[in-house]
């Protein structure tokens, strides 16, 4: 009588630890990140046998503090382990997550492993903590063929450049902004959107060339235009306005205008794109829009703000030639614009 074993090889995942509520503890000071990677891993009981899960303890930060020089560090950690495992988890505070993921996107551009940041919104230690559940689909996804940057969060996983933070409390913190979900768990457990998945066959480029002199600006109603001259003292060489509505930009006694063709006669790049959350902003309809679209200013459409942000870092930390960075901004990298609604 034969016997015959099978063995069925588990996904390899490096679980790569930030900090953030998930790995948070309770002080005199209110929750501070301190936990380590092993003593979360051991929070999460049965779920590590179904992976073969290796832990690299990044830092241990709350997110407000993770900027470029941690997204830098984020992108060298997985490029240098990119051969050794078939996914990536990221475990990262909840307040800076969708800048994190959008710009992974760029600095990892088609990368061809998942890498799934995740978190919560009470620290794994906590008894009714969401950071199981979510530990549990960015395993998940991890462990799947998907392909790319992603934010699995509350039984829904985000593209990286669509994800926006939307609620302060609510496990339901994250939305994918003018994109489907990649994927959603119901009852008959992962449902995978292939459709929302990007698609190319281009090579992995890993860049995590970045410039941090990019400053993001909220219009507001009697904003007073000589803002923009600090901007140019500070040598800030890209800046992202949200402006109103589909594309509104005063210029009656406060000609914001006049200041945007300072800015660019200063070879400062100027993204301009909607404050609001959904749908595509469209300067072409609008006086006002127009005016901005004649003097040079780079049309964002559908792409969130965070995405905005970290896109134009990445650029200007290859090129500061406006018609360069103007190209480069309006192809779409990773599923960050919709090429159906952008102008060619």
């Amino acid at each position: 009588m034969l016997l015959f074993s099978v063995v069925i090889a588990l996904k390899k995942i490096c679980w790569i630890t930030t900090g953030g509520t998930i790995a948070s503890i309770e002080s005199a000071n209110g929750y501070i990140a301190a936990n380590k990677g092993k003593i979360l891993y051991d929070l999460l009981g049965n779920m590590t046998k179904q992976y073969n899960i290796e832990i690299f303890d990044l830092f241990t930060m709350d997110s407000s503090n993770i900027q470029p020089e941690e997204w830098k560090a984020m992108a060298r950690c997985i490029n240098a382990k990119i051969n050794d495992y078939d996914g990536f988890v990221i475990t990262h505070g909840t307040d800076t997550m969708a800048y994190s993921s959008s710009c992974l996107s760029f600095m990892l551009l088609n990368i061809k492993k998942p890498v799934v940041l995740t978190g919560s919104q009470l620290p794994l230690t906590h008894p009714l903590s969401d950071g199981l559940e979510n530990m549990r689909l960015a395993l998940a996804i991890a462990g799947s063929d998907c392909q790319g940057i992603f934010v699995a969060f509350n039984r829904k996983v985000i593209l990286g450049t669509r994800a926006v933070k939307v609620r302060t409390t609510g496990f339901h913190a994250f939305e994918s902004v003018n994109f489907p979900y990649v994927a959603t768990v119901n009852s008959l457990g992962l449902d995978l959107h292939k459709e929302s998945l990007v698609k190319n066959d281009n090579n992995y480029q890993y860049n995590d060339s970045l410039c941090t002199d990019v400053f993001l600006l909220k219009l507001i109603p009697g904003m007073n235009p000589d803002i923009f001259n600090m901007l140019i003292k500070l040598k800030i060489k890209g800046v992202v306005i949200e402006a109103f509505g589909i594309g509104g930009l005063s210029f009656i006694r406060r000609d914001f205008t006049k200041k945007i063709v300072e800015l660019l006669d200063a070879n400062i790049s100027v993204v301009v794109c909607s404050q609001c959350l959904y749908e595509r902003s469209d300067f072409s309809i609008y006086e006002v829009g127009k005016k901005a679209l004649e003097h040079g200013v780079i049309e964002a459409y559908d792409m969130t703000s965070e995405a905005c942000v970290t896109k134009l870092m990445w650029i200007l930390g290859q090129t500061n030639d406006q018609q360069k960075v103007r190209e480069m901004f309006l192809h779409n990298y990773a599923n960050e614009i919709n090429n159906s609604i952008r102008k060619k």
